[in-house]
């Protein structure tokens, strides 16, 4: 009995959270939606509501990027954009997440110009892993200063007049509310998944056993040579620990729980576990396969796409493929990154196309400050000591190799870009973090967990502490460093906004030719910096060829000989292409006299129609 109400407990706090009824048990061992056994109550019991100071806003109602807006308020506030400004918003729900949260999708572009899906687009999506929450908060930033800066800045009111910008702030809604509204951290939906493929799901998650609202770390003093750790002898205060391999420590260092399975190991199979983002379709690999030969992949679910939030976000791309730009964004590098992520980028990638993404990185370090750019496959695996290992079913993959766009997925954050030298020893690490969280007034007691005796039930004498896992070590304490971390990611979105392709009519001319006939000629050119559609692009055939049509008014009709009123003209290049692939000529011979319209359509150049009076 005492298991089935632990259970209970659980399912009525996630049913709080989502907003929904909470669901009724059909019996005591299993959820309707598990066909595995439940979570042990031990476990369950420690998932219970915690309100962080980090999600309150600096005033209700409005918009700053120095806390962690929760799924309601981000909600409400998107909401009052589209209220407050109706013709450069709209929001959409493209979908349904695991729990039934709507993922929405804020679309803006200045709807007196055109709609959004006739201009070149991006696309922006955040939060995809679940403690990533600092995402969000660029996303919504990087919406922000696009809304408050039309009409201020030329720049902007130029994107917005002849662009479209689509953002995604919060792809996996359930698992960052567990996140922001609960001690619990993940990186997944909340599904639930068998992490240690001992047949059960979920069963052994973290405990804030302290009650702290985190889930730190135990130390347990052990005696000299029976642990793998010890008090860093540079530290005086005695808080940081030093790895210095088993049986040549004092103390061994656990993360804060219980063993709740009795498998010897602590908190190895948390909430949920399944990776949204090894859930795309390109090069998406199973977690397990019969051979042993086979590359598989952690966490990528029980085929491509089977889960519904990454299943929305890939109908929006491709029901929308004048988006030429995504970028899906992660923590804590920081980096510029991007596609490749099973190659190196010269072995994949057309030498042509590679030329604009080499670009974007270097224009990306200057921008941000970031130390690193480069693509996943190499450049990101060399900064985690992992030398060429690929990464199956991911966004940047599928937005590449399937979507043909300039497909990145930057990584914000990472503290140690905001920690100085303050002991003048030099070097930056976590001596001076501490310095930081003793002496800085923002922060001050929010960023390190002195440690505290306690009574453990399986260990015995304990003590909690630690750096805190959710605001940073994953993410941006709120307050001054959250802004800036956001505004470093914002002048780099911002920028690839600026990049969009953009064909433009250079001008029209009416030839009178001896025999009566009026030859049309319509100059057509990308001034954008991207080329409107890359190799890559027309290699799967997500875009079609550009096409020019003329439609005759009353008195007009074709000449004899001339081309059809439909004509292909191909894709137009960039501005790192020769100067003659970026603009194009297209004609036609008409009799009569009257008006005419000549319209250019390009999948993701835009779509641009001219007038003609022809006297």
């Amino acid at each position: 009995m005492m298991r089935f109400s632990a259970v209970v407990l659980l399912v009525v706090l996630l049913a709080a959270l989502s907003g929904t009824e909470p669901v009724v048990l059909a019996s005591s061992t299993t959820l309707p939606f598990m066909s595995r056994p439940a979570i042990p109550g031990a476990a369950a019991v420690q998932v219970f509501p915690v309100d962080y100071p980090e999600t309150h806003p600096l005033e209700p109602g409005k918009f700053d990027n120095q806390h962690y807006a929760k799924y309601a308020e981000m909600v409400s506030l998107i909401g009052s954009w589209k209220e407050h400004h109706p013709d450069l918003v709209d929001i959409h729900s493209i979908g349904k997440s695991y729990e039934g949260r709507d993922i929405y999708v804020i679309t803006l572009t200045n709807k007196a110009t055109g709609p959004a899906e006739h201009k070149p687009a991006m696309f922006l999506g955040a939060n995809h892993h679940a403690g990533e929450v600092v995402t969000r908060v660029a996303a919504l930033d990087f919406a922000w200063q696009l809304l408050d800066g039309y009409g201020k800045d030329p720049e902007i009111t130029a994107i917005l007049d002849t662009r479209a910008v689509y953002i995604c702030p919060n792809e996996n809604p359930d698992g960052s509310e567990l996140y922001l509204n609960t001690a619990q951290t993940l990186r997944s939906t909340t599904r639930p998944y068998d992490e240690d493929g001992d047949g059960i799901a979920d069963e052994d998650p973290g405990e804030d056993l302290d009650g702290d609202g985190l889930i730190t770390q135990m130390r347990q003093f052990v005696g000299p040579g029976k642990g793998n750790y010890v008090k860093d002898p540079n530290d005086p205060s005695g808080r940081l620990m030093k790895s210095v391999g088993a049986g040549k420590g004092d103390y061994l260092v656990f993360p804060e729980g219980i063993d709740n399975d009795r498998d010897g190991k602590i908190n190895e199979d948390g909430i949920g576990g399944l990776d949204l983002n090894r859930n795309y379709p390109e090069n998406w690999r199973p977690s397990a396969e019969a051979t042993g030969m086979g590359w598989t992949q952690r966490g990528s679910g029980e085929y491509p796409l089977s889960e519904p939030e990454i299943r929305a976000l890939v109908l929006f791309r491709l029901t929308h493929p004048n988006i030429s730009i995504t970028q899906s964004i992660d923590t804590s590098i920081p980096m510029i990154l991007r596609a490749p992520s099973t190659m190196t980028s010269e072995e994949g990638m057309d030498p042509i196309d590679l030329v604009y993404f080499k670009y974007v990185d270097e224009q990306g370090l200057k921008l941000t400050g970031y130390p690193w750019a480069g693509d996943v496959y190499r450049d990101y695996n060399a900064r985690s000591n992992r030398p060429d290992a690929p990464c199956f079913g991911d966004s940047d993959d599928y937005d590449w190799w399937q979507f043909g766009a300039l497909a990145y997925c930057n990584e914000l954050w990472g503290n140690h870009m905001y920690i100085q030298d303050y002991n003048n020893d030099g070097q930056k690490n976590d001596l001076d973090a501490l310095w930081m969280n003793d002496n800085i007034e923002e922060i001050k007691g929010k960023i390190f967990s002195g440690w505290t005796p306690y009574v453990h039930p399986d260990l015995g004498e304990v003590e909690i502490g630690g750096f805190n896992p959710k605001f940073w070590r994953q993410n941006a304490p709120a307050g001054s460093l959250l802004r800036q971390a956001v505004e470093r990611e914002t002048r780099f979105n911002m920028f690839l906004a600026k990049s969009l392709p953009l064909l433009v009519s250079k001008g029209v001319t009416v030839t009178k030719n001896p025999d009566g006939t009026s030859t049309v000629t319509m100059t057509i050119a990308n001034e954008g910096f991207l080329p409107d559609a890359f190799k890559q692009a027309w290699l799967v055939k997500i875009v079609k060829k550009g096409i020019a049509e003329i439609e005759l008014g009353a008195g007009l009709s074709l000449a004899p000989g001339s081309p059809a009123q439909s004509q292909e003209i191909g894709f137009f290049g960039g501005a790192l292409h020769p100067e003659e692939d970026r603009s194009k000529q297209v004609s036609w011979t008409l009799i009569g006299s009257g008006t005419a319209d000549i319209t250019i359509r390009s999948a993701r150049g835009g779509t641009v129609t001219v007038s003609v009076n022809l006297d």
